[in-house]
């Protein structure tokens, strides 16, 4: 299961987010997953007063998103980085890392994101392919999109064949550790949002207990 949001930024900041990343520096991916043979892009240089910037506006745009809030559930969300890719980049079929050092602690990878920040149609290639047992799902997203999924589940980035492909990633601890039970609870919530009004009021608080109540089970 996986989310699509449809503006997590707005104008302003993706505007500001692509200043960013035309002034500063970036490094070979490689260097933050050297043993990853497939993945051949940049990333922002983490040392750069850019690399800060730009994390904490993408930050704040994630914590003031609910859909976000509440399909990921976040207990930690890693700096979001920048990430660019030129033609004959890519990055190859993989799933995401279960834990890392992140800022000196250590963090379990849940969820992951892209936010989109270039053009589409300035591009071909470069689609965000998400592998869902034998259907690949590709995604090119408009800017201040993202999309939001398992780490577990294998994707790639397909290799770019012109102009450039701007990006923000990010990786999250969830409170629910596991998929199957998030989706059930994003699920739940749904409902409630939608049909919650309709319900007789007793059945509406009934099924906000039980909500609540799994949530209160499952998170850690």
């Amino acid at each position: 299961m996986f989310l699509e949001i449809d503006n997590l930024l707005t104008p302003d900041e993706i505007t500001r987010l692509r200043a960013i990343a035309a002034s500063s520096p970036f490094t070979a991916g490689r260097a933050s997953n050297p043993h990853n043979i497939s993945k051949n892009n940049y990333q922002i240089d983490l040392a750069s007063p850019g690399y800060r910037e730009s994390s904490a506006l993408l930050l704040a745009a994630y914590m003031r998103n609910e859909p976000f809030r509440l399909f990921a559930l976040p207990k930690i969300v890693a700096p979001p980085m920048l990430a660019r890719y030129q033609p004959g980049m890519s990055y190859g079929r993989h799933s995401d890392e279960a834990c890392a050092i992140v800022d000196g602690k250590r963090m379990r990878f849940d969820v992951s994101s892209t936010v989109f920040l270039g053009d589409p149609k300035a591009s071909v290639g470069g689609e965000l392919t998400i592998h869902l047992g034998s259907q690949p799902i590709r995604i090119k997203g408009h800017p201040g999109s993202a999309v939001v999924y398992p780490s577990s589940t294998i994707h790639e980035v397909l290799p770019l064949e012109s102009g450039e492909r701007l990006v923000a990633i990010t990786f999250i601890e969830s409170e629910v550790r596991d998929p199957a039970r998030r989706g059930l609870l994003y699920d739940l919530n749904e409902v409630y949002a939608l049909e919650g009004e309709r319900m007789e009021w007793e059945n509406r608080i009934r099924l906000q207990h039980v909500h609540t109540c799994l949530r209160r089970m499952w998170a850690e």
